[in-house]
């Protein structure tokens, strides 16, 4: 499975980064920290889109979950060679979407993830929540067939298999929110409803949102002129955030 021609496309939203990047094991990593009291043993990681942390609408993504109380970890899965910038600066529209992805396998990234996590830990972090958008969404499986992580989300996500969910359901301890679109190719109406069956009585807690009119890549990257998109994407939002307060104890 590869990208959709959603997985690619999208709005710059408006605003000012508040987070601060950090080496955090020797990754960069976006973090942002809550204004009033928090959690010190509790973290969110905010794994992006294939556009990264070099994407706005990312780090005020980030800023926005620390707003509501949640020291959130944004790592640089790409190594500064996000889509945006091999798509703008080096292929142009012929952009070789295999090629990327042969270079930032899910494998690879993930790795990079598990280094920040240990760091995290090495400082008194023991629960871990994540939420994964499009590509990030393959590594919270990852993270969650390890039990590494104790709360998943995942919004549009992308490079999923049936067989993934299998996993998930026979391995995991992590209860499970997707948010998931009408206008999907990566994550279609037939696997979705597959999805809801098979978490029907997933004892750890499973939840899915649906939004109609909008497309994959709406929870960070839609056209918030649209009145669907801004709702849809606030609206999953405001799911995640409930998903963590509820769910990262």
């Amino acid at each position: 499975m590869s990208f959709c021609k959603h997985c690619t496309s999208g709005v710059r939203h408006e605003g000012t980064a508040e987070g601060i990047y950090e080496e955090i094991n020797g990754i960069k990593t976006y973090v942002a920290t809550p204004k009033t009291d928090y959690p010190k043993d509790k973290a969110i990681l905010f794994l992006t889109d294939a556009f990264g942390l070099e994407l706005d609408n990312n780090l005020l993504l980030i800023d926005d979950f620390a707003r509501n109380g949640f020291k959130v970890y944004g790592p640089d899965l790409f190594e500064g060679d996000p889509w945006t910038k091999m798509r703008s600066n080096l292929y142009g529209f012929n952009f070789d979407v295999i090629k990327w992805l042969s270079k930032h396998t899910a494998e690879h990234t993930g790795e990079r993830v598990r280094t920040v996590i240990e760091e995290l830990k090495s400082k008194g972090i023991t629960v871990f929540g994540a939420t994964g958008y499009c590509y990030g969404g393959r590594l919270v499986f990852d993270l969650a067939f390890e039990n590494i992580i104790h709360v998943s989300v995942v919004s549009h996500p992308t490079l999923l298999e049936p067989e993934d969910l299998d996993t998930y359901h026979a391995k995991s301890k992590a209860p499970l929110l997707i948010n998931s679109c009408e206008i999907d190719q990566q994550f279609p109406k037939e696997l979705a409803e597959t999805t809801d069956e098979k978490f029907a009585k997933f004892e750890p807690g499973y939840k899915r949102t649906y939004w109609e009119g909008v497309s994959h890549g709406f929870a960070v990257r839609g056209d918030l002129t649209d009145p669907a998109v801004a709702a849809a994407k606030e609206g999953a939002f405001k799911a995640t955030v409930e998903w963590f307060i509820n769910h990262l104890q």
